[in-house]
């Protein structure tokens, strides 16, 4: 249960950065951190104490059986997450760094007075 309570508190921890922070860079840190932060309860949920991986093998067919396996569905979704999430974070660097070559700050409220 404990592992479920810090995985919120790592999520509050990037939702703060997100919501107070005024440099671009921390707040796609923040941003991170809230995705590692939905990954982490992701697998939590589908691990299981004592459980085995979900690959059958013809060696031990008779020791294995599917309600002794880990869920492989919450893994392949966070697998899946964290190449979107990748994805997400380049565009983002790739927008601060055009921002900062026009503005020559990373400052959102700074941003915001210099707009046009």
């Amino acid at each position: 249960m404990i592992d479920y309570f810090l995985c919120i508190v790592l999520f509050c921890v990037g939702l703060y950065a997100i919501l107070i922070k005024r440099n671009l860079i921390k707040i796609i840190i923040g941003l991170t951190i809230m995705e590692y932060a939905v990954n982490l309860f992701l697998v939590l949920i589908g691990y299981k104490y004592n459980a085995t991986f979900p690959i059958f093998s013809r060696q031990n067919v008779a020791t294995q059986q599917p309600l002794n396996m880990v869920d492989p569905l919450p893994q392949a979704m966070v697998l899946t997450a964290i190449i979107i999430g990748l994805a997400v974070t380049v565009i983002l660097v790739g927008i601060a760094i055009r921002l900062y070559e026009k503005y020559k700050t990373f400052d959102i409220a700074e941003i915001r007075k210099l707009k046009g």
